[in-house]
Protein backbone atom coordinates (compact mmCIF):
# COMPACT_ATOMS: atom_id res chain seq x y z
CA UNK A 1 0.00 0.00 0.00
CA UNK A 2 1.28 3.44 -0.66
CA UNK A 3 2.98 5.39 2.77
CA UNK A 4 2.74 8.83 4.50
CA UNK A 5 6.11 10.05 4.07
CA UNK A 6 5.63 13.29 5.30
CA UNK A 7 3.58 15.82 6.11
CA UNK A 8 3.71 19.72 6.47
CA UNK A 9 2.05 22.74 7.40
CA UNK A 10 2.44 26.35 7.36
CA UNK A 11 0.28 29.87 8.23
CA UNK A 12 0.82 33.48 7.21
CA UNK A 13 2.36 35.30 9.31
CA UNK A 14 -0.23 38.24 10.38
CA UNK A 15 -1.65 36.93 13.32
CA UNK A 16 -4.82 38.14 14.92
CA UNK A 17 -6.62 37.41 18.04
CA UNK A 18 -10.56 36.82 17.44
CA UNK A 19 -10.88 39.57 20.25
CA UNK A 20 -8.68 42.43 17.35
CA UNK A 21 -11.38 41.07 14.29
CA UNK A 22 -14.26 40.85 15.79
CA UNK A 23 -13.23 44.84 16.62
CA UNK A 24 -12.44 45.07 12.92
CA UNK A 25 -15.80 43.81 11.68
CA UNK A 26 -17.82 45.71 14.00
CA UNK A 27 -15.72 48.53 12.49
CA UNK A 28 -16.26 47.35 9.10
CA UNK A 29 -20.19 46.65 9.76
CA UNK A 30 -21.29 49.52 11.84
CA UNK A 31 -22.97 51.60 9.54
CA UNK A 32 -24.94 49.16 8.02
CA UNK A 33 -25.81 46.36 10.85
CA UNK A 34 -28.27 46.72 13.21
CA UNK A 35 -27.15 44.69 16.13
CA UNK A 36 -23.57 44.36 16.28
CA UNK A 37 -23.53 42.73 19.42
CA UNK A 38 -25.17 39.70 17.38
CA UNK A 39 -22.01 39.82 14.85
CA UNK A 40 -19.91 39.93 18.55
CA UNK A 41 -22.03 36.79 19.50
CA UNK A 42 -21.35 34.49 16.42
CA UNK A 43 -17.73 34.83 16.16
CA UNK A 44 -17.43 33.95 19.90
CA UNK A 45 -19.92 30.94 19.27
CA UNK A 46 -17.50 29.13 16.75
CA UNK A 47 -14.75 28.62 19.58
CA UNK A 48 -11.72 30.61 17.64
CA UNK A 49 -9.32 32.08 19.57
CA UNK A 50 -7.24 33.56 16.61
CA UNK A 51 -6.51 33.21 13.24
CA UNK A 52 -3.36 34.09 10.85
CA UNK A 53 -3.98 36.23 7.51
CA UNK A 54 -2.51 36.13 4.35
CA UNK A 55 -2.64 40.13 4.32
CA UNK A 56 -2.06 42.68 7.56
CA UNK A 57 -5.61 43.96 8.41
CA UNK A 58 -5.75 47.22 6.94
CA UNK A 59 -4.87 45.99 3.66
CA UNK A 60 -8.31 44.23 3.06
CA UNK A 61 -10.13 47.31 2.65
CA UNK A 62 -8.00 48.19 -0.64
CA UNK A 63 -9.28 45.10 -1.90
CA UNK A 64 -12.24 45.54 -4.27
CA UNK A 65 -14.06 43.57 -6.43
CA UNK A 66 -12.89 39.47 -7.77
CA UNK A 67 -9.96 41.10 -9.87
CA UNK A 68 -7.87 42.62 -7.16
CA UNK A 69 -8.80 40.13 -4.68
CA UNK A 70 -7.53 36.94 -6.40
CA UNK A 71 -4.14 38.58 -7.68
CA UNK A 72 -3.63 38.99 -4.23
CA UNK A 73 -5.03 35.58 -3.53
CA UNK A 74 -2.62 34.07 -6.21
CA UNK A 75 0.77 36.17 -4.78
CA UNK A 76 -0.02 34.87 -1.80
CA UNK A 77 -0.86 31.25 -2.13
CA UNK A 78 2.52 30.50 -4.41
CA UNK A 79 4.33 31.94 -1.36
CA UNK A 80 2.85 30.03 1.02
CA UNK A 81 2.60 26.97 -1.28
CA UNK A 82 6.70 26.69 -1.63
CA UNK A 83 6.94 26.73 1.68
CA UNK A 84 4.95 23.78 2.48
CA UNK A 85 6.31 22.30 -0.30
CA UNK A 86 9.63 22.94 -0.15
CA UNK A 87 9.31 21.16 4.01
CA UNK A 88 7.73 18.47 3.23
CA UNK A 89 10.58 17.53 0.35
CA UNK A 90 12.83 18.10 2.75
CA UNK A 91 11.29 16.73 5.93
CA UNK A 92 10.96 13.27 3.20
CA UNK A 93 14.28 13.64 2.05
CA UNK A 94 13.43 13.30 -1.43
CA UNK A 95 14.31 16.27 -4.44
CA UNK A 96 11.27 17.82 -6.25
CA UNK A 97 12.81 15.87 -9.70
CA UNK A 98 11.67 12.58 -8.12
CA UNK A 99 8.01 13.35 -7.99
CA UNK A 100 5.56 12.08 -10.79
CA UNK A 101 2.57 12.90 -9.55
CA UNK A 102 1.32 16.52 -7.94
CA UNK A 103 -2.51 17.11 -7.05
CA UNK A 104 -3.62 20.88 -5.60
CA UNK A 105 -6.47 21.95 -4.74
CA UNK A 106 -8.22 25.57 -3.38
CA UNK A 107 -11.54 26.55 -2.87
CA UNK A 108 -10.50 30.33 -1.95
CA UNK A 109 -8.84 31.27 -5.19
CA UNK A 110 -8.35 30.77 -9.36
CA UNK A 111 -5.31 30.19 -10.91
CA UNK A 112 -4.54 29.48 -14.82
CA UNK A 113 -1.96 27.85 -15.11
CA UNK A 114 -3.17 26.52 -11.40
CA UNK A 115 -0.81 26.41 -8.71
CA UNK A 116 1.29 23.64 -8.78
CA UNK A 117 2.11 24.68 -13.03
CA UNK A 118 3.74 27.83 -11.35
CA UNK A 119 5.24 26.34 -8.90
CA UNK A 120 7.22 24.47 -11.66
CA UNK A 121 8.96 27.53 -12.77
CA UNK A 122 9.98 28.11 -8.83
CA UNK A 123 11.02 24.36 -7.98
CA UNK A 124 13.19 21.75 -10.02
CA UNK A 125 10.46 19.42 -10.15
CA UNK A 126 10.39 17.45 -13.26
CA UNK A 127 8.82 18.68 -16.85
CA UNK A 128 7.18 15.26 -17.20
CA UNK A 129 5.53 15.26 -14.07
CA UNK A 130 1.62 14.69 -14.12
CA UNK A 131 -0.82 17.26 -12.51
CA UNK A 132 -3.72 17.46 -11.27
CA UNK A 133 -5.15 20.93 -10.07
CA UNK A 134 -8.68 20.27 -8.22
CA UNK A 135 -11.54 23.09 -7.15
CA UNK A 136 -14.55 22.81 -6.09
CA UNK A 137 -14.14 19.78 -3.17
CA UNK A 138 -13.77 22.07 -0.41
CA UNK A 139 -13.30 21.02 2.98
CA UNK A 140 -13.23 17.60 2.28
CA UNK A 141 -10.32 18.13 -0.64
CA UNK A 142 -7.37 16.85 2.25
CA UNK A 143 -9.09 13.98 2.62
CA UNK A 144 -9.89 13.76 -1.57
CA UNK A 145 -6.29 14.76 -1.94
CA UNK A 146 -4.89 11.67 -0.03
CA UNK A 147 -7.67 9.14 -1.44
CA UNK A 148 -6.74 10.06 -5.36
CA UNK A 149 -2.94 10.01 -4.65
CA UNK A 150 -3.97 6.33 -2.89
CA UNK A 151 -5.33 5.67 -6.22
CA UNK A 152 -2.44 6.63 -7.98
CA UNK A 153 0.47 5.20 -6.28
CA UNK A 154 -0.93 1.51 -4.94
CA UNK A 155 1.37 -0.80 -6.81
CA UNK A 156 3.60 1.85 -7.85
CA UNK A 157 7.19 2.88 -6.69
CA UNK A 158 6.50 6.38 -7.81
CA UNK A 159 6.11 9.64 -5.82
CA UNK A 160 3.08 12.21 -5.32
CA UNK A 161 2.36 15.09 -3.62
CA UNK A 162 -1.01 16.89 -2.42
CA UNK A 163 -0.89 20.88 -1.88
CA UNK A 164 -3.89 22.42 -0.13
CA UNK A 165 -4.08 26.55 -0.01
CA UNK A 166 -6.42 27.94 1.28
CA UNK A 167 -6.41 31.51 2.22
CA UNK A 168 -10.12 32.24 3.49
CA UNK A 169 -9.71 35.51 4.40
CA UNK A 170 -9.81 36.26 0.47
CA UNK A 171 -12.91 35.44 -0.28
CA UNK A 172 -14.83 37.92 2.51
CA UNK A 173 -17.81 39.95 1.11
CA UNK A 174 -18.03 42.56 3.05
CA UNK A 175 -21.20 44.17 1.71
CA UNK A 176 -23.38 40.97 2.60
CA UNK A 177 -24.61 40.37 5.84
CA UNK A 178 -26.00 37.35 5.73
CA UNK A 179 -25.42 35.06 8.87
CA UNK A 180 -24.09 32.21 6.55
CA UNK A 181 -21.10 35.24 5.66
CA UNK A 182 -21.65 36.72 9.44
CA UNK A 183 -20.16 33.23 10.74
CA UNK A 184 -18.03 32.67 8.28
CA UNK A 185 -16.20 35.63 8.98
CA UNK A 186 -15.71 34.58 12.08
CA UNK A 187 -14.77 30.46 11.27
CA UNK A 188 -12.57 30.49 8.42
CA UNK A 189 -8.57 31.01 8.26
CA UNK A 190 -5.80 30.97 6.17
CA UNK A 191 -2.84 28.01 5.91
CA UNK A 192 -1.70 25.49 3.70
CA UNK A 193 -0.09 21.77 4.17
CA UNK A 194 1.46 19.48 1.65
CA UNK A 195 1.34 15.72 2.01
CA UNK A 196 3.99 14.17 0.24
CA UNK A 197 3.30 9.91 -0.68
CA UNK A 198 5.54 6.85 -1.86
CA UNK A 199 4.42 4.14 -3.67
CA UNK A 200 4.85 0.76 -1.77
CA UNK A 201 7.51 -0.17 -4.05
CA UNK A 202 9.02 3.24 -3.94
CA UNK A 203 13.21 2.89 -2.51
CA UNK A 204 12.65 5.65 -0.04
CA UNK A 205 9.44 3.52 2.20
CA UNK A 206 10.78 2.98 5.69
CA UNK A 207 8.45 0.33 7.95
CA UNK A 208 7.31 3.57 10.28
CA UNK A 209 5.34 5.46 7.64
CA UNK A 210 1.73 5.15 7.92
CA UNK A 211 -0.03 3.26 5.14
CA UNK A 212 -2.74 4.19 3.21
CA UNK A 213 -5.46 0.78 2.80
CA UNK A 214 -8.67 2.58 0.82
CA UNK A 215 -10.52 5.28 0.60
CA UNK A 216 -14.31 5.91 0.75
CA UNK A 217 -16.28 8.68 -0.77
CA UNK A 218 -19.85 9.06 0.52
CA UNK A 219 -22.14 11.54 -1.69
CA UNK A 220 -25.83 12.64 0.45
CA UNK A 221 -28.27 13.12 -2.47
CA UNK A 222 -30.18 16.90 -2.91
CA UNK A 223 -28.13 18.31 -0.46
CA UNK A 224 -26.54 20.97 -2.95
CA UNK A 225 -27.65 24.52 -0.69
CA UNK A 226 -25.73 22.82 2.11
CA UNK A 227 -22.59 24.33 1.90
CA UNK A 228 -21.25 25.96 -1.70
CA UNK A 229 -19.79 29.07 -3.04
CA UNK A 230 -22.52 31.95 -5.06
CA UNK A 231 -20.25 33.40 -7.59
CA UNK A 232 -20.97 36.58 -8.01
CA UNK A 233 -19.56 40.10 -9.53
CA UNK A 234 -17.72 40.36 -6.18
CA UNK A 235 -16.27 36.89 -5.72
CA UNK A 236 -17.16 34.03 -4.01
CA UNK A 237 -20.54 34.24 -1.51
CA UNK A 238 -20.53 31.86 0.86
CA UNK A 239 -23.39 29.40 1.21
CA UNK A 240 -23.10 27.83 4.72
CA UNK A 241 -26.18 25.98 6.03
CA UNK A 242 -27.05 25.08 9.66
CA UNK A 243 -27.89 21.51 8.54
CA UNK A 244 -24.38 20.58 8.48
CA UNK A 245 -24.17 19.45 11.66
CA UNK A 246 -27.46 17.70 11.69
CA UNK A 247 -25.98 15.81 8.08
CA UNK A 248 -22.61 14.57 9.85
CA UNK A 249 -25.40 13.63 12.83
CA UNK A 250 -27.56 11.58 10.29
CA UNK A 251 -25.25 10.31 7.35
CA UNK A 252 -21.89 9.93 8.34
CA UNK A 253 -21.92 7.02 10.72
CA UNK A 254 -23.63 4.66 7.88
CA UNK A 255 -20.99 5.38 5.51
CA UNK A 256 -18.14 4.73 7.81
CA UNK A 257 -19.47 1.71 9.07
CA UNK A 258 -20.09 0.06 5.07
CA UNK A 259 -16.71 1.57 4.74
CA UNK A 260 -14.82 -0.31 7.68
CA UNK A 261 -17.09 -3.39 6.94
CA UNK A 262 -15.16 -3.70 3.85
CA UNK A 263 -12.11 -4.35 5.86
CA UNK A 264 -13.74 -6.60 8.63
CA UNK A 265 -13.69 -3.73 10.82
CA UNK A 266 -16.01 -2.15 13.33
CA UNK A 267 -15.75 1.43 14.85
CA UNK A 268 -13.88 0.21 17.85
CA UNK A 269 -11.29 -0.98 16.07
CA UNK A 270 -10.46 2.43 14.90
CA UNK A 271 -7.26 3.70 17.58
CA UNK A 272 -6.94 7.53 16.51
CA UNK A 273 -9.83 9.74 14.30
CA UNK A 274 -8.44 12.66 12.12
CA UNK A 275 -11.40 14.51 11.38
CA UNK A 276 -11.78 18.06 9.86
CA UNK A 277 -13.02 21.08 12.51
CA UNK A 278 -16.24 22.16 10.28
CA UNK A 279 -16.91 24.12 13.57
CA UNK A 280 -17.45 23.18 17.19
CA UNK A 281 -21.35 21.96 16.33
CA UNK A 282 -20.08 19.48 13.57
CA UNK A 283 -17.32 18.57 15.61
CA UNK A 284 -19.69 17.20 18.61
CA UNK A 285 -22.10 15.62 15.86
CA UNK A 286 -19.38 13.83 14.57
CA UNK A 287 -18.51 12.21 17.53
CA UNK A 288 -21.42 11.61 18.85
CA UNK A 289 -22.58 9.72 14.98
CA UNK A 290 -19.72 7.33 15.72
CA UNK A 291 -20.07 6.99 19.47
CA UNK A 292 -16.14 8.10 20.06
CA UNK A 293 -14.73 8.92 23.44
CA UNK A 294 -14.51 12.22 24.67
CA UNK A 295 -11.07 13.30 23.85
CA UNK A 296 -10.67 11.56 20.55
CA UNK A 297 -11.31 14.67 18.52
CA UNK A 298 -9.14 16.75 20.86
CA UNK A 299 -6.54 18.03 17.97
CA UNK A 300 -9.61 19.05 15.61
CA UNK A 301 -10.86 21.28 18.31
CA UNK A 302 -7.53 22.96 19.47
CA UNK A 303 -6.77 23.66 15.46
CA UNK A 304 -10.25 25.14 15.37
CA UNK A 305 -9.35 27.15 18.32
CA UNK A 306 -5.84 27.78 17.51
CA UNK A 307 -6.56 29.24 14.08
CA UNK A 308 -9.91 28.42 12.40
CA UNK A 309 -11.19 26.18 9.60
CA UNK A 310 -8.52 26.04 7.28
CA UNK A 311 -11.12 24.40 4.70
CA UNK A 312 -8.97 21.53 3.13
CA UNK A 313 -6.28 22.43 4.87
CA UNK A 314 -7.26 21.70 8.06
CA UNK A 315 -7.23 17.71 8.20
CA UNK A 316 -4.21 17.86 7.03
CA UNK A 317 -3.06 19.95 9.89
CA UNK A 318 -4.53 17.57 12.01
CA UNK A 319 -3.05 14.10 10.29
CA UNK A 320 0.56 16.07 11.16
CA UNK A 321 -0.37 16.98 14.43
CA UNK A 322 -1.60 13.39 15.21
CA UNK A 323 1.78 11.92 13.40
CA UNK A 324 4.04 14.05 15.75
CA UNK A 325 1.56 13.77 19.44
CA UNK A 326 -0.93 10.98 19.21
CA UNK A 327 0.49 8.27 16.77
CA UNK A 328 -0.74 5.03 17.92
CA UNK A 329 1.22 1.76 18.36
CA UNK A 330 2.40 0.28 14.80
CA UNK A 331 -0.40 -1.77 13.23
CA UNK A 332 -2.96 0.48 14.68
CA UNK A 333 -6.28 1.70 12.45
CA UNK A 334 -6.98 5.56 11.98
CA UNK A 335 -9.54 7.07 10.16
CA UNK A 336 -9.14 10.45 8.47
CA UNK A 337 -12.00 11.83 7.36
CA UNK A 338 -14.31 15.48 5.88
CA UNK A 339 -16.78 16.90 4.66
CA UNK A 340 -17.96 19.45 2.48
CA UNK A 341 -19.81 20.84 -0.60
CA UNK A 342 -22.00 18.38 -2.74
CA UNK A 343 -23.04 17.55 0.31
CA UNK A 344 -20.65 14.64 1.12
CA UNK A 345 -18.01 12.95 2.89
CA UNK A 346 -14.37 11.24 2.00
CA UNK A 347 -12.63 9.18 4.78
CA UNK A 348 -9.37 7.11 4.35
CA UNK A 349 -8.30 4.27 6.10
CA UNK A 350 -4.85 4.08 7.85
CA UNK A 351 -2.82 1.71 9.32
CA UNK A 352 0.11 2.62 11.03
Amino acid sequence: MPRIAAVASALPPHRYSQDELIAAFRDLWSERHFNLDRIEQFHRNVLVGGRCLSLPLEEYRQLQGLGKTNAAWTTAALEIGERVARAALQQAQLPALEIDHFISTTITGLAVPSIEARLMNRMPFPRHMKRTPVFGLGCLAGAAGIARLHDYLNHSDEAGMLLSVELCSLTLQREDLSIANIVSSGLFGDGAASVLMLGEDHPAVRPEMPETIDSRAIFFPDSERVMGWDVVDTGFKIVLSSEVASFAAAHLRPGIEDFLADHGLKLKDIALWIAHPGGPKVISAMAEALDLPEDALELSRQSLAEVGNLSSASVLFILKESLERKRPPRGSYGVLVAMGPAFCAEAVLIRF
